[in-house]
């Protein structure tokens, strides 16, 4: 059954810090503070549209460990009965690494919480501190054991492309970050976004955005990276919204930026596919799994549109019996 989060966004609310990039009511579309009656709704909403005992109560947004210690009491203990009665799976939240002690995990396991997401962001401490997060890495390290420690499920987050970043800054964060043993991942291109200091950089040109064309193939390698590790990557992209696109100025922003590294994958391992055949132009054949037809042609059909240019053109099959990465070439027989 598909895990399902019911979530309820406190944006902003609780972090100490403002970073270069951090527009939340850009990203959430939404400034508004949840109540317990909010919680209450979300709740009964969630009873009448899915499976409740696979999902858990979600506060995401901003630094929710960090918020006013009787505001996050009143939200947790909205939450925590429909956990202790077993009709939800449990608690997930988001928040800073530097907002992580033994007095809050306590707080937080015997309020039902089962996971716990922590912004990391980049695991490079002169990256940490161009972008103002008011962390570092070692942070992240000492939250995420404390959190293992106690059994909670770790979430760690990650950005590509940050101020002062760099394509091998981002690999080595991932690293780190994989060394740690999260449990999921979360993987986001940074975005500019009007009203940020970053923005303000964009504009003077002192911050070159990653763009689609740079951003793909690295998460791509990253997303590709995580996997071969078993460690889930439950978002690659920032969410689809209005706010996000009217607000937006530059950087790696797509609706379906998971399918375009999932593709980029794929044709990667098409091109070592043709090679192992012996496949150097003509017609040939692909097999992939069913599921991963779509990706395999690509978006407007990229991927048989750059195989057209090396001189193949691909007829694709399909087989259950491959995984999703998968790619089998052959040479076509009429």
């Amino acid at each position: 059954m598909k895990h399902s989060n019911v979530a309820l966004f406190v944006p902003h609310n609780g972090c100490p810090h403002a970073c270069t990039f951090c527009n939340q009511r850009t990203i959430t579309g939404q400034a508004y503070q949840p109540t317990v009656q909010d919680v209450e709704n979300a709740v009964q909403t969630a009873r009448r549209t899915t499976d409740t005992k696979n999902s858990e109560i979600a506060f995401f947004g901003g630094s929710f460990t960090a918020i006013d210690r009787a505001y996050m009491l009143e939200l947790l203990g909205a939450a925590a009965p429909y956990v202790k009665s077993g009709e939800f799976h449990g608690i997930r939240l988001s928040t800073r690494p530097d907002a992580i002690d033994e007095e809050v995990l306590d707080i937080l396991r015997e309020h039902g919480v089962t996971a716990i997401e922590l912004g990391t962001q980049s695991m490079c401490d002169e990256v940490l501190a161009a972008n103002r997060r008011g962390h570092t890495a070692q942070d992240s390290i000492r939250a995420s054991e404390l959190i293992k420690a106690y059994g909670f499920s770790l979430g760690l987050q990650m950005m590509t492309g940050l101020y002062r970043s760099t394509e091998e800054r981002d690999r080595d964060t991932a690293v780190q970050i994989a060394a740690l043993q999260p449990d999921t991942v979360r993987i986001y291109p940074t975005i500019v976004l009007k009203g940020t200091e970053l923005y303000d950089l964009y504009q003077k040109g002192e911050y070159v955005p990653q763009t689609l064309e740079t951003a793909v193939p690295l998460c791509a390698k990253l997303l590709r990276y995580f996997e071969d590790r078993h460690i889930k990557v439950i978002r690659l992209g920032l969410h689809d919204s209005e706010s996000l696109k009217d607000h937006m100025a530059a950087g790696a922003y797509h609706p379906a930026f998971r399918e375009l590294c999932e593709s980029e994958i794929l044709y990667e391992n098409t091109l070592a596919a043709m090679e192992q055949a012996g496949i150097k132009n003509g017609t040939a054949e692909f097999f992939v799994h069913p599921q991963s037809v779509s990706r395999f042609i690509g978006q407007k059909k990229s991927n048989l549109l750059h195989l057209a240019e090396t001189g193949v053109t691909a007829i694709v099959r399909q087989d259950s019996r491959l995984s999703k990465y998968d790619v089998k070439a052959a040479v076509w027989q009429p």
